[in-house]
């Protein structure tokens, strides 16, 4: 066995140590362990490329994280938080329900790249959330925070999860339309995918009713949180 590739990982391992380029990083392992496996330039770069080409879907998230990043160095979580703060009858949780409509209608109809933990809920819709909690409640603390984060999170995922099961060319459609092919049983991904729609609307019920049930729990969970701050500092 060969094991002159693995100088790869060395490279990685000191370049990531090193902070330079995560790009010319990966690059330059790559052709490490092109060169040590007895592979040709040409032959590595043919491969560099296959790899591309069959993967290039991941363009979607590597191009949108870098412009998120660069959103939100410019401020774009604060103008979202001043923005929702000036819509005083929108509380967190009616903004969540109006958040898991459009989520779930977009998966629907295979936009499931349209939201997304790291495209909305970071930058939008949880600072946007905790603009709308200290609208209507005044200041926040960490706690609350916390929670209001993770109940956007929850809404992004319920909407997704639940809406993408209707798009009949969705991947869970197609396999659960060959499971019942191999037993025998022949079913359309169309029927499947309408049979999706009364547990997606069930599930929109579901969790609308535990956001406006979090809505009434909120001044509870910030009172009780002050009344913890006020008791340490005593």
């Amino acid at each position: 066995m060969n094991y002159w590739p693995l100088l790869a990982v060395a490279v990685v391992v000191i370049g990531f140590l090193k902070r330079w380029n995560p790009v010319l990083v990966v690059m330059a392992s790559a052709l490490v362990a092109g060169v040590s496996a007895g592979m040709s330039i040409e032959r590595i770069l043919g491969e560099i490329g296959s790899g591309f080409t069959k993967n290039r879907y991941l363009l979607i998230i590597i191009l949108t994280l870098p412009v998120l990043g660069a959103l939100e160095r410019a401020g774009l979580r604060e103008h979202a938080q001043q923005w929702i703060a000036r819509k005083k009858s929108l509380s967190p949780g009616r903004l969540m329900t109006v958040y898991l409509a459009v989520r779930q209608a977009a998966a629907a109809a295979g936009l499931t790249s349209l939201g997304g933990q790291a495209q909305t809920v970071r930058p939008l819709l949880a600072p946007m959330a905790e603009g709308s909690a200290q609208a209507t409640h005044g200041e926040i603390g960490p706690e609350t925070r916390a929670k209001l984060r993770a109940m956007s999170a929850a809404t992004d995922n319920v909407g997704l999860f639940f809406g993408e099961d209707i798009f009949l060319a969705f991947g869970a459609v197609l396999l659960i339309q060959g499971i019942y092919a191999e037993n025998g049983l022949a079913m359309e991904p169309l029927h499947i995918a309408v049979w999706g729609i009364p547990t997606a609307l069930l599930a929109f019920a579901i969790h609308a009713w535990r956001l406006r049930r979090f809505d009434r729990q909120l001044p509870k969970i910030i009172a009780e949180e002050k009344q913890q701050e006020r008791t340490s500092h005593d």
